[in-house]
């Protein structure tokens, strides 16, 4: 990425508006239109737009989009420290922006998609963790893939959002994004659940640099006794 620091912070600022807006805002059609987006279609809204995100944003600012991804990359030593704190007020403030678009379109919405944990909090903080963890571990690979997978990205990333949405969105919300979480949650002013949201998937991240780079060790190991045995 070659863009200016300011580009890349305008970039994940409209990305992490649109990722909201879109997601969120399946969320809240789907609630004032009595299920006509269905859960399904939420799922793949959010899946879907953070692949075009990827795809539209990425040799700008890495799309990253999230404050737990971003978190996780300068764990893993693939962000720069300097960055991190602007990174993630940027997605914040895009995230709040979308959220009081949404406000301003459907002010019958009660809670204008925020997440909130269906049964007890340690599950929902539990499920948040091990899906951003997933999530986390496939960015980390991803972003060692070959020139060849390189082009997948998008497609890849934007395919796991949707698969966790699908089956962890009823319980928990599958947010894995603080941001996400945030914005709704405070325009809205749902706020007692909010840390689950900001706490568990920053965990998750973390927690998947390690595994991500055993993973990494490992197919090192690999390729090296391949070339050794040729």
């Amino acid at each position: 990425m070659s863009a200016p620091p300011a580009i890349r912070l305008c970039a994940e600022a409209f990305g992490t508006f649109c990722l909201v807006f879109a997601g969120t805002g399946a969320v809240v059609v789907n609630e004032v239109t009595g299920g006509g987006v269905t859960h399904v279609g939420v799922a793949l809204t959010f899946g879907l737009i953070v692949m075009v995100l990827v795809y539209a944003l990425g040799n700008v600012s890495g799309a990253q989009l999230n404050p737990a991804v971003t978190i996780g990359l300068w764990a893993a030593g693939r962000f720069s420290q300097p960055l991190v704190l602007p990174y993630v007020a940027s997605q914040c403030l895009g995230a709040i922006g979308a959220s009081l678009t949404l406000r301003f379109l459907f002010s019958e919405s009660a809670t204008l998609g925020a997440t909130l944990p269906a049964g007890s909090a340690v599950q929902s903080f539990v499920l948040e963790a091990i899906l951003t963890l997933l999530l986390m571990v496939v960015v980390l690979r991803m972003a060692e893939a070959s020139r060849a997978e390189k082009p997948f990205a998008g497609l890849v990333v934007g395919a796991v959002i949707g698969l966790e949405a699908l089956f962890a969105g009823p319980i928990s919300g599958a947010s894995m994004n603080p941001a996400r979480s945030l914005a709704p949650a405070l325009v809205s002013m749902h706020v007692g659940s909010l840390w689950i949201y900001l706490v568990a998937p920053v965990v998750g991240a973390l927690v998947a640099v390690p595994l991500a780079r055993l993973m990494q060790a490992s197919a090192r190991g690999e390729s090296d006794a391949r070339e050794e045995d040729e």
